[in-house]
């Protein structure tokens, strides 16, 4: 295996991890900050506010994008599967 491929496989990992985990992290941060945003104003300062909303809206964005998370991740497999005889030469 080339260092040319391996920087390309590395990448394209890399690259799907981040659009993996964007729906989930960016929903958290939404919430999050919101909740910072009211509990900022209401000036109450309870940790554990903030975990149940954040919580389900994750659960709410996992559950919608779930879908094209599986299909997104079963697709690079694939496509690495078929690589290998490829990669071995």
């Amino acid at each position: 295996m080339s260092t040319a491929e391996l920087t390309r496989l590395t990448a394209e990992t890399l690259y799907l991890v981040l659009l993996v985990s964007a729906p989930a992290l960016l929903v958290s941060l939404a919430v999050g900050l919101t909740i910072g945003l009211l509990q900022a104003v209401t000036q109450v300062q309870e940790q554990t506010l903030s975990f149940v909303p954040k919580l389900t809206a994750v659960a709410i964005a996992l559950a919608v994008s779930g879908g094209w998370m599986a299909g997104e991740l079963v697709t690079f497999t694939e496509s690495l599967w078929s690589s290998i005889p490829r990669l071995m030469h």
